[in-house]
């Protein structure tokens, strides 16, 4: 669970550096790699 927070974490930390840089193909997928981690520690949370 620890890795995923961290791994959720640093996705979200390029998300915006990405959009900060203009990188928009990039920002999105960081957010899909969020979107990834947030669903799997809602998995593990849930069992």
């Amino acid at each position: 669970m620890k890795d995923l927070i961290k791994q959720y974490e640093t996705a979200k930390k390029q998300a915006t550096q990405f959009m900060q840089n203009g990188q928009l193909n990039a920002y999105f997928e960081a957010l899909l790699r969020m979107n990834n981690y947030k669903r799997l520690m809602n998995a593990i949370i849930s069992n």
